[in-house]
């Protein structure tokens, strides 16, 4: 458990209420404890050092990254980050470099720019280890990737038109998807990438993994852009059933969802 402080700040996503800050379609959280920091995500580009340097934010001091999957608005800013703390420890799924596509009107796009081996061997060299595991990994005392995450709601799906070959005709499961969750003494911190696994299956398994029937706060990016309404009202009711006191959804949520989350917890 984490008895000390602990500080999370958004350095990037796709709003921003600050002078001089900048947004992206990206998501990047700086998280740091005594005994030591983790960048969660790399936005889309190097925005997150501009907005790291105005909050003050030493990215040069990173010790670990950790990478809920292997998508351009999670992981462009590595190989930047990278430049400047040469050190610091990389963490993610094994499938994190895997190629990957998406569909979006008619029009294919790849999902870079890590879904490449080229990358993969890059990274090996500019970073003291890369850690990939499908399994939960203790970052810092009390804090952990979940890795894969069981698929076993109905209602969740990965939020999007995503495949593995550019012919569109091999689904991506987007396996690498994973959260970080802290061990608090207020109970237990979760933060999100995209919750492609879904939300509720995100919170169900670490639930199991901490044996914990609470959750004391949830932040980040939902996928529920898409999201039906049987899918709102059940990651609304998960929320309630863990006793959720603190809810900070942001980047590809939508406005539809995160409407509904703060309409039924006003």
């Amino acid at each position: 458990m984490v008895d000390k402080t602990i500080s999370i700040t958004v350095l990037v996503e796709n709003t921003v209420n600050f002078q001089d800050l900048k947004a992206e379609h990206g998501l990047s959280f700086w998280i740091e404890t005594e005994d030591g920091n983790i960048l969660w995500d790399t936005g889309q580009t190097v925005l997150l050092v501009n907005n790291a340097q105005k909050l003050g934010i030493p990215l040069h001091s990173t010790n670990h990254i950790v990478l809920s999957h292997g998508h351009y608005d999670h992981t462009g800013g590595l190989l930047e980050v990278l430049k400047m703390a040469p050190h610091a420890r990389v963490y993610g799924h094994p499938d994190l470099f895997v190629q990957r596509f998406v569909k979006k009107r008619n029009a294919v796009y790849s999902v870079e720019p890590v879904s490449s081996p080229m990358v993969k061997d890059i990274v090996k060299e500019r970073c003291e280890s890369l850690i990939l595991s499908p399994d939960p990994v203790e970052i810092l005392p009390g804090i952990f990737s979940t890795g894969e995450i069981p698929r076993k709601t109905g209602f969740e799906d990965t939020g999007g038109d995503f495949f593995l070959d550019i012919e569109c005709t091999k689904r991506d499961p987007i396996i690498d998807d994973q959260a970080l969750y802290i061990e608090s003494s207020q109970g237990i911190i979760v933060i999100l990438g995209c919750a492609h696994s879904g939300v509720v299956n995100t919170l169900n398994y670490i639930s199991k993994l901490t044996r914990q029937g609470k959750i004391f706060a949830v932040f980040g990016g939902m996928h529920l852009l898409r999201a039906s309404k049987e899918r709102l009202e059940a990651t609304a009711d998960a929320f309630a059933r863990y006793d959720v006191q603190v809810i900070g959804p942001c980047h590809c949520t939508g406005l539809k969802a995160i409407t509904h989350i703060s309409h039924v917890f006003q």
